[in-house]
C-alpha cells in the first residue's frame, strides 16, 4: 500500500560509537515509544548500503499536524534518560517533518532510494507534475518497484526547538523535497538513479538542487497494531 496518512518525519543520521547499543535503544525504547503517540502509524529503520548518513528513520502520521501536536511535542521536551544518553552520539543529522505529496504502490520494499532536491526558482509546480503525475506512479508498474513517494517539507515546523534537538550536536538539516523510492532489490533502484532520477533528468524537470542520494535496506519496522 502506498505511505500510511499524510504526514512523515524522515531523519538521516550517523551514529559516533556504539551502534549496538543505538539500535537496541531505537527498536526496544524509542520507536514503540513514538509509534504510540496518536496519529503515528508506522516506524521504520533503514541501514545504508550505498551513500549516507548511515541510518535514515521513518515515520508515517495521520498527518503533518500530528508531527507538531501536543502529545508528540511532550514527548520530545520530556527525553528518558535513555534518549538522554543516546541523542548526543548523532551525527550529521537531518530531521524534516513533511507533508505526503503523493504516494503510489502496495506493501513495503526491502531496499528503499532516498534523494533530497528543491525545484529551481518558479519551477515548483512543473517538477511536481513530472514527479506526481508521471514518474512516480509509472514506476510502481515496473518489475521491482513497490513504492514511489514524494514528500514536501514544512521547514518552520521542522526547525522548532525542543528538549530532544539540544542534546543532538548541532542544529538539524532541514530537506525540502524527498523523494523515496521501494523496491525488492538494489539494481532496480540504481537503473532509476540513472536514468529518470538522475541529475541531468531531475534538473530538465524543474530541480535546482538534487543532493543525498542514498540507498538503504530496511532493518526494522513496527505498526501501531503490532503494540498491542
Amino acid at each position: 500500500m502506498p505511505l500510511l496518512g499524510h504526514g512523515a518525519m524522515v531523519f538521516w543520521h550517523d551514529i559516533e560509537g556504539d551502534d549496538a547499543d543505538y539500535n537496541h535503544w531505537h527498536a526496544y525504547e524509542h520507536m514503540p515509544e513514538r509509534v504510540g503517540i496518536a496519529g503515528f502509524h508506522r516506524g521504520r529503520r533503514y541501514l545504508a548500503i550505498e551513500g549516507g548518513p548511515a541510518y535514515f528513520n521513518m515515520y508515517e502520521t495521520e498527518s503533518a499536524a500530528t508531527l507538531i501536536s501536543q502529545p508528540y511535542l511532550e514527548r520530545l521536551n520530556s527525553p528518558t534518560s535513555w534518549t538522554t544518553a543516546s541523542l548526543p552520539k548523532f551525527r550529521n543529522s537531518n530531521r524534516t517533518l513533511c507533508r505526503i505529496s503523493a504516494s503510489f504502490g502496495k506493501g513495503v520494499g526491502g531496499v528503499l532510494l532516498t534523494l533530497q532536491l528543491a525545484p529551481a526558482q518558479d519551477r515548483a509546480d512543473r517538477l511536481r507534475d513530472r514527479l506526481a503525475g508521471q514518474l512516480l506512479p509509472e514506476f510502481v508498474t515496473r518489475p521491482g518497484i513497490v513504492g514511489a513517494h514524494l514528500l514536501e517539507a514544512d521547514a518552520a515546523a521542522s526547525r522548532m526547538e525542543t528538549a530532544e534537538k539540544s542534546l543532538r550536536d548541532r542544529p538539524d538539516e532541514v530537506a525540502d523535497w524527498v523523494v523515496l523510492v521501494e523496491a525488492l532489490d538494489a539494481p532496480a533502484l540504481k537503473r532509476l538513479r540513472e536514468a529518470e532520477l538522475g541529475d541531468v533528468a531531475l534538473a530538465e524537470a524543474g530541480a535546482g538542487v538534487i543532493q543525498n542520494a542514498a540507498l538503504y535496506r530496511l532493518f526494522h519496522l513496527l505498526s501501531e497494531s503490532e503494540l498491542g
